[in-house]
């Protein structure tokens, strides 16, 4: 059996923990799916539960996708693969996203991948992450779309890969399959939002709101 692949499903498995749902129904005694925007992600939570509830869950699937990418991907089962270590994070780490997304726990019915992705960014390459999170942040205060603002920001991170790469000239580990594995990961949650972007040309997205009710 291949190691790699081994690697990715375990990957898959931390990544399909149904942070949300386990909260909500723990702590609430509800399924965050069948509230608000019927999303199992921490933006749902923090409108349903409140803030801290939320910020419990972003924090935790955060750590799914570091966890996977930086540890589930070193484990060795059946010898060295013939691949590099860099290219089995990333296959771990979106493998992570994927089981957020289409988690096995609860029905193939899971969040959009944005805080696993990031806690995947966060082992791979920090400094771009941190400025998708800047630019999350500044649309967010800008539009209180957070959809919008997780779409933008994760575009960002493609961009400064190859923008450090090509015109600061600095050295990144495994660019290639890195700046198209962000590509395709940027694509795959704009996609995930699909909903929200029709609610967006709409004119009826949710917004965000930091007041308490």
């Amino acid at each position: 059996m291949n190691t790699v692949l081994v690697n990715m499903f375990l990957s898959y498995l931390i990544g399909s923990i149904p942070t949300s749902i386990i909260l909500s129904k723990f702590f609430a005694g509800i399924d965050i799916r069948e509230h608000g925007s019927g999303n199992a992600g921490g933006t749902n939570v923090f409108r349903v539960l409140g803030w801290k509830f939320g910020l419990v869950v972003m924090v935790v699937d955060i750590l799914k996708g570091t966890a996977a990418t930086l540890y589930i991907s070193q484990f060795q089962f059946f010898g060295l693969p013939n691949i590099e270590i860099f290219q089995i994070k990333i296959l771990c780490g979106v493998s992570a996203i994927l089981g957020h997304v289409w988690t096995i726990f609860a029905k193939f019915r899971g969040g959009k991948g944005v805080a696993t992705g990031i806690g995947m960014m966060i082992a791979l390459s920090p400094i771009d992450i941190t400025m998708a999170i800047l630019v999350f942040i500044l649309i967010i205060k800008i539009t209180k779309y957070v959809s919008l603002g997780s779409m933008i920001g994760i575009s960002i991170v493609p961009i400064s890969i190859f923008i450090r790469k090509n015109l600061l000239n600095h050295s990144i580990e495994g660019f290639n399959f890195l700046i198209w594995t962000t590509i395709a990961m940027s694509l795959f949650i704009i996609f995930t939002h699909r909903s929200n972007i029709k609610r967006l040309m709409n004119g009826n997205e949710n917004k965000i709101s930091f007041r308490k009710k």
